[in-house]
């Protein structure tokens, strides 16, 4: 089930669910980085998005952030993966915003996986200002 984020009910959950996202697809940004964005993750992000959740049973395990047509994030508890709701949360925003633009480290093999399945085709490719790892533009459709 998709729902619409609720400030200050979802935060604690989302902000784990990030984390252990994160520690599955960006191992190479390191624990400290992970620590101090998750603090960016509640105070800055959560707060300039539109974000909405998936979820099973009476918990989040995964969310899809938009910055208008560009997703800022899309998470999912490692333990929820293969259960098509990261394409529902996909889907959902597709259909409110009709496309979609995103980065992806290029080192995140399992968020590329995930978007290369569903259609996004790549843009063009840059590096991170705040990490400095190189990252792919995908958009969809293309």
């Amino acid at each position: 089930m998709i729902k619409t984020y609720r400030p200050g009910v979802d935060d604690d959950a989302i902000v784990a669910i990030w984390l252990k996202a994160s520690r599955l697809a960006h191992p190479f940004l390191g624990e400290d980085f992970l620590q101090r964005e998750a603090g960016n993750i509640r105070d800055v992000y959560l707060p300039a998005a539109d974000t909405r959740t998936a979820w099973m049973g009476a918990r989040p395990v995964g969310f899809i952030s938009l910055l208008g047509d560009q997703v800022g994030g899309l998470f999912l508890d490692p333990a929820f993966h293969g259960r098509g709701l990261g394409r529902a949360l996909v889907d959902d925003a597709v259909t409110r915003r009709g496309h979609l633009e995103l980065d992806v480290f290029v080192d995140n093999a399992v968020g590329r996986r995930f978007y290369a399945r569903y259609g996004f085709v790549e843009t063009g490719r840059h590096v991170d200002e705040r990490t400095g790892h190189p990252v792919i533009r995908l958009r969809y459709p293309a």
